[in-house]
Formats: C-alpha cells, structure tokens, sequence
C-alpha cells in the first residue's frame, strides 16, 4: 500500500509534517483532501508553496479523495493524505473501506473543545466520532510527531 499516513490536521501543510512526516516516511507526495481548498486556487497556491519541488502536492475534495483512494494504494508513490477534521473523516470513511489506521495530529483549541493531549482539543462530538472510526476496525492514534509514541485513542478520550 503506498499510502502511507493518514493524518486529521487542522494546519493541514506545514513544517511539521513535510520536514517531520515526509522525512520519516519517506513520502513522495500529499494530498490536502479538503472541499474548501479544493475549491479555492489561492488557497493551493499558499500550501503548495510549503511543499519542496520534490514532493507531488493534489488538492481533493473528500468525495474525490473516496473515489481516488484505490487508484493511489495501488500506485508505487508513497503518500500521504492530509484532512483538517474529524467530520472530513467519517465522511471519508463513510465512502470507503481502504483506510485501516488515522493519526490525530494538532486540532487546536475552539469553542466547544477540550483539552485531551498537549496538541488534541476535541468536542464531544468529535470523541464519538473517533470512537466511531474505531468501532469500524480503523487504527486511531494521536502521534504529534514521527519520532513520538502512538497514543491509542482509548487513551485521550
């Protein structure tokens, strides 16, 4: 499988994960799957310009992404795909059964969240959610960083 990391962050493109992520695990490229940047050529424009020239970048809506996904595992180019939340998630697994494991990255601090690890503020909404993603069989961790330990999601929620 060539997909390689499956991450929910709301930063979506950033040094954390192209210097981070992308070094680890040797990826080749990443698709930012979100509708509104899909959408939004200014807003490609801004996180393509965080991605080195040796990395491919494709900017999906997650119905796109949902449809894409065999295509991408089967290909021999490591990946990574980049969601901003957990709802795009449980969308995106609503569509398809090719994801096996989710990493939660940084959700930052908004009204109705809390604190559950130094970079993870969930709602309650987003918990059940998650739990949901696990009661499919999927893998959730929150792993900040490459070379910190996975934490399970029974763990933080």
């Amino acid at each position: 499988m060539s997909v390689v990391l499956t991450r929910i962050d709301d930063r979506l493109i950033h040094g954390q994960v192209v210097v981070g992520w992308v070094q680890a695990l040797h990826a080749r490229r990443i698709i930012l799957v979100n509708d509104e940047v899909r959408s939004n050529a200014w807003e490609q424009e801004l996180y393509a310009l965080g991605v080195p020239s040796s990395l491919q970048v494709e900017f999906v809506s997650v119905d796109e992404a949902a449809e894409r996904l065999p295509e991408w595992q089967a290909e021999q180019t490591r990946t990574i795909l980049l969601l901003a939340d957990v709802e795009s998630m449980i969308r995106l697994s609503d569509r398809t059964d090719a994801i096996s494991t989710v990493n939660v990255g940084g959700l930052h601090d908004q009204d109705g969240r809390s604190q559950r690890l130094s970079y993870v503020y969930l709602s309650d909404q987003e918990v059940a959610q998650l739990l949901e993603l696990r009661g499919r069989g999927i893998r959730v961790t929150a792993q900040d960083v490459p070379t910190a330990k996975p934490v399970p999601v029974e763990a933080w929620t």
